[in-house]
């Protein structure tokens, strides 16, 4: 741990090289209010702390730059306290969840001004809502799944015969009785489907609607994902970090390759920050990232992320995505409730 005076000083330069994204040298602190001690007891503590591997001492000026460790103390240690009460009010209620995760992705970076990322509740952890099937012709049938998530799909099955309307109707309550509220993908989708005690028309007729579940399951990953503020990031980017800000933007374009990223906040309990090197993807190694998880009390379903320079408002960004992520958790409860 570092004395208080040390911390001072790392704070003043965490807060004037986060502002102007320059060096800062003994100068300009001993210039800042909120020191009480000359140039040459700052130029100790700074000395002290480059020698903690806190500050870098770049060759081209005599000032310091934060380093990823410095900016980790500063988050971990001396983050200032968190205000009470939102900062800011999504408006989710009654929205339609890929509008909902439009609207939280915008928002977030708009607040930022930083790159957003959020990840919608997975499919699978989606239940059935509702199932209605329908007869458009004699031999054509079409099956429609809503899920809690709001997500909609369809299957056309066509009979070689025609469908006898009334078994239409039979198909679409039971399967209303026999799904509403089962997880898609869980087994027991795959069972309550699979009952011996009906006939074998009826049995041959549920096997023929039974693809448009499976298809609910398997929904590509890329729509799950909604990204926002990737020209903000680019503007904020400095010529050292452009390397990795052009290899971020190829990431974007295979969006499933960063849901891994993620997935971490799933299974944390509070804000998620990784700066610099902490990130295992080559793509971060010179931007921190700040996510939180959302969901049900006992169950994430998704993620809410700010990706950019390391010297970023970390307090206001953290304050962001955890206020984000508590909002969307509200809106999510209420979605699961009604189904």
């Amino acid at each position: 741990m570092l004395t208080p005076r040390q911390e001072l000083v790392l704070g003043k330069v965490v807060a004037h090289y986060g502002e102007t994204g320059l060096p800062v040298g003994s100068k300009t602190l001993a210039n800042d209010p909120g020191l009480g001690f000359g140039p040459s007891t700052i130029r100790h503590e700074l000395a002290q702390l480059e020698e903690h591997g806190l500050l870098a001492h770049p060759h081209t000026s005599a000032g310091r730059v934060p380093t990823d460790a410095g900016h980790r103390y500063f988050v971990d240690h001396l983050l200032p306290p968190t205000p009470r009460g939102p900062s800011v009010e999504l408006g989710l209620v009654q929205r339609e969840v890929d509008e909902a995760m439009r609207v939280t992705s915008e928002t977030l970076s708009r607040m930022t001004d930083l790159l957003a990322v959020v990840s919608a509740p997975a499919v699978s952890t989606a239940t059935v809502r509702h199932v209605e099937v329908l007869l458009l012709q004699p031999t054509v049938v079409m099956v429609v799944v809503i899920t809690s998530a709001g997500d909609v799909a369809k299957r056309i099955a066509s009979f070689g015969r025609p469908v006898d309307p009334g078994l239409a109707a039979w198909a679409g309550e039971y399967l209303n009785d026999r799904l509403h509220g089962i997880e898609l993908g869980a087994r027991l989708l795959r069972v309550r489907l699979d009952d011996p005690g009906l006939g074998v028309t009826e049995r041959g007729f549920l096997d023929a609607l039974r693809p448009v579940f499976d298809e609910v399951g398997q929904a590509d990953d890329d729509r799950d994902l909604y990204v926002s503020g990737a020209a903000r990031l680019l503007q904020e980017a400095r010529a050292a970090e452009a390397a990795h800000v052009d290899a971020l933007v190829d990431e974007l374009e295979r969006r499933a390759t960063l849901l891994g990223l993620l997935r971490v906040a799933l299974q944390s309990p509070d804000v998620v920050v990784r700066i610099g090197a902490e990130n295992d993807m080559p793509a971060l190694r010179s931007l921190a990232v700040v996510a939180a998880g959302y969901g049900l009390p006992q169950r994430r379903l998704g993620s809410v992320s700010v990706i950019g320079p390391v010297r970023m408002d970390y307090p206001g960004t953290i304050r962001a995505v955890r206020d984000v992520a508590f909002q969307l958790s509200r809106y999510v409860e209420e979605l699961y409730e009604q189904a």
